[in-house]
């Protein structure tokens, strides 16, 4: 699977354990990518949920997908620091000029103090019940949580402190 190519603008799909197509964000710059890693941007993008219903993002955003973690991660900058929105999900796929996921509910997000929450609790028990996730998916789902604090805790990764900044420096020479 070779990578999407700096530049190139792409969409990000997110679906659910089903198959159903769960969201669109509908234009990303792609800043890096390789068939290991893909690293985007995207700045007031449209964003298409599965009921039809639309938004659009509000501050610029870079995004980290890896094809090893059970996660990805989308650091926002906003006036007050950068915030991170972690979802736990299976690695990317990059097909048909897509970045392609499931999202498994569950959600870390991480504060620009690095203070974090874990989210959608209740709504990942429902849907592993719904969906039948087997109980291996679910052990590597939990052990990728407690990889990705590793990460917020250690400042590792997108965690870093200029990680942000620096891919956002790159997106401006795109725009």
């Amino acid at each position: 699977m070779a990578g999407p190519k700096p530049g190139s603008t792409i969409q990000i799909q997110s679906y659910k354990h089903n198959g159903q197509l769960h969201r669109v964000w509908e234009r990303s710059t792609i800043l890096k990518g390789t068939s290991n890693l893909v690293i985007g941007a995207n700045d007031k993008t449209l964003v298409t949920e599965s009921d039809g219903r639309t938004w659009i993002t509000r501050e610029p955003a870079i995004c980290y997908f890896h094809s090893k973690y059970w996660f990805n991660i989308i650091g926002m900058l906003r006036t007050d620091g950068i915030y991170y929105y972690c979802n736990i999900s299976s690695p990317f796929v990059y097909e048909d000029n897509a970045v392609k996921y499931i999202d498994y509910d569950l959600d870390v997000k991480v504060f620009p103090d690095m203070t974090y929450v874990l989210l959608d609790e209740d709504e990942y028990e429902l849907h592993r019940q719904q969906m039948s996730y087997p109980e291996v998916l679910d052990r590597i789902l939990k052990n990728n949580i407690n990889y990705l604090i590793q990460w917020v805790r250690q400042r590792k990764g997108p965690f870093s402190p200029e990680f942000i900044d620096q891919w956002y420096e790159r997106y401006l020479t795109y725009r």
